[in-house]
């Protein structure tokens, strides 16, 4: 089924649009799919990267679950995390295991699975609550402003430096470098009005790559440092050992933690005061019984809000999936944002409800060998945060309307006026 013209997803027209407009989009494609094929997307071709024809939009619950379960048909090579194939130029910083099929991604998906053992996530917990106390501390001393700034995006970066045992000095720049990579179209963060032009692509292309290499190469000198004198902190243990991570793997792992990071937590944290404010009963509901409740209210704000709006998958072979016959080489885009507004699979899919059980939600990616590694780590830093901010500042809230980033990856908050 082809796109019709007032919903196409490639144009950045699209993606300026509301919330609300954009949800009400997305409903649309799940009814267009009901009729048939998932609608096919013609493809914004690049300057300096290039295009392809198009892809498919999945964009039910069904179709993106199935499609993350088999990854042998849909595969993450060559590029997840990027709707053109990303250049060896670019995928030599963000490359990482994102866009890796198993053994590759089994291998060292296996090796950095020793940031999020049980052991060391134990450890982080007296270390999250310090970090969010001081956090609220330093908004309390500051005054009410931008929470973004002051809150939400502050404890994901402090949490994933520490981790990876970033001097205090650098996480600034993490957080500048950071925004740079997730708003790569969006003009406040590149200072380049949006669009395809060649002069536009290009400085945003240099800006980007000039926040890639920085990132990558202060992970690579400190693994350098840890495999001369290793301390026993985790880039010790990423870097030694019978199966170890090269500089270069390790620049690609600490720019794919700190964004993912980023954009989970910091987005979620957000849009949780931001729900949490415009719905108050359930807000009084939480705070009732904020242990028995919280982590529910956490997957529904992540539900809710889907942080990371899509990822790319590319078949292997032909392939036939509930109904639909897909060709060797297709693409096809996973909508989380819509998956999670399925009516199919949820009830009242646009209400906010944090007591909803079940809810078998994507919004850290669907099931499969590529499902986020740092879930648990995201909802522990939620929690925390939720915790420490309500019962020191239960007045807090959300003013007026957040400012969106403009980006057709990431459903990102860039500034929200609170007060307390």
């Amino acid at each position: 089924m082809t796109l019709p013209a007032d919903l196409d997803l490639s144009q950045i027209p699209f993606w300026e649009r509301s919330q609300a407009e954009r949800m009400a989009a997305f409903r649309e494609l799940r009814k267009l799919r009901e009729l048939g094929r998932p609608v096919f997307v013609p493809e914004q071709a690049v300057p300096f990267i290039g295009g392809g024809p198009g892809y498919y939009a999945l964009v039910r619950h069904a179709d993106v679950t199935e499609a993350s379960r088999n990854a042998a048909v849909f595969s993450s090579e060559p590029c997840a995390n990027s709707i053109p194939d990303m250049p060896r130029w670019l995928s030599v910083y963000f490359g990482s295991m994102i866009n890796m099929d198993d053994p590759a991604h089994a291998r060292l998906r296996r090796i950095v699975s020793r940031a999020f053992t049980p052991r060391i996530l134990a450890k982080m917990e007296e270390d999250l609550a310090r970090a969010a106390a001081e956090i609220v501390d330093r908004a309390i001393e500051e005054g009410p402003g931008d929470f973004v700034a002051q809150v939400a995006a502050r404890l994901p970066v402090r949490v994933i430096c520490d981790m990876m045992g970033i001097p205090t000095r650098f996480h600034d720049m993490v957080l500048r470098r950071t925004n740079v990579i997730l708003g790569n179209a969006d003009p406040e963060y590149t200072g380049i009005s949006p669009g395809y032009s060649r002069v536009n692509v290009a400085r945003g292309l240099a800006r980007l790559l000039h926040a890639g290499y920085s990132l990558n190469r202060l992970a690579a000198r400190l693994g350098d440092e840890r495999r001369r004198r290793p301390t026993g902190d985790l880039v010790s243990l990423l870097v030694n050992g019978a199966e170890r991570l090269t500089s270069q793997q390790l620049g690609s792992f600490f720019i794919l933690l700190v964004v993912a990071g980023s954009e989970t937590t910091r987005n979620a944290i957000a849009y949780g005061l931001k729900l949490l404010t415009d719905h108050p009963g359930q807000r009084e509901l939480l705070l009732a019984d904020f242990d028995g409740r919280v982590a529910g209210a956490c997957d529904e704000i992540v539900r809710y809000a889907t942080p990371v709006i899509q990822f790319r998958r590319t078949l292997t072979r032909d392939h036939e999936m509930n109904g639909t016959a897909y060709k060797k080489g297709d693409k096809v885009l996973l909508f989380y944002n819509s998956a999670n507004r399925d009516e199919s699979v949820f009830h009242d899919p646009d209400a906010f409800d944090i007591t909803r059980d079940p809810n078998p939600h994507v919004g850290f990616g669907g099931p499969g060998p590529h499902y986020c590694l740092g879930a648990h780590l995201a909802r522990r830093e939620m929690t925390v945060m939720f915790r420490e901010l309500f019962t020191r500042l239960p007045d807090a809230r959300a003013v007026g309307e957040p400012s969106f980033l403009l980006s057709n990856f990431i459903n990102g908050v860039k500034h929200l006026r609170w007060a307390f």
